[in-house]
């Protein structure tokens, strides 16, 4: 697990890029008060999804209105139909960690 920065740095309803060894994220602070990390690039077209909306557990491309599951990488919205690669995240003493293998078996 690497320390990406301090859970306070990202207010609820928030997603910003973090750059983790040379990796692009989305690390996402969810509406239901979780933190979750996607890689920061949609899987239809190469733009960061970290300046799309957050709703409930997911985040849309702003691009062309792809939705993606936070949980799971899942696309739930059209035109996307493939998954983007999860990172498992962890909250300790006030700090965000990520881990750099996806949890969802999807790698970039």
């Amino acid at each position: 697990m690497i320390r990406v920065c301090a859970a306070a740095e990202v207010a609820k309803g928030e997603a910003v890029q973090v750059t983790v060894e040379g990796t692009e994220i989305a690390l996402v602070h969810a509406d239901d008060d979780n933190f979750y990390a996607v890689y920061d690039e949609c899987s239809h077209a190469a733009v960061p999804l970290s300046e799309g909306e957050i709703e409930g557990c997911t985040l849309e491309c702003w691009l062309h209105g792809s939705r993606f599951d936070l949980r799971t990488g899942e696309p739930t919205g059209l035109p996307a139909t493939e998954p983007v690669p999860v990172y498992p995240v962890e909250v300790r003493d006030g700090d965000v960690y990520i881990d750099l293998n996806p949890s969802n078996g999807v790698f970039k």
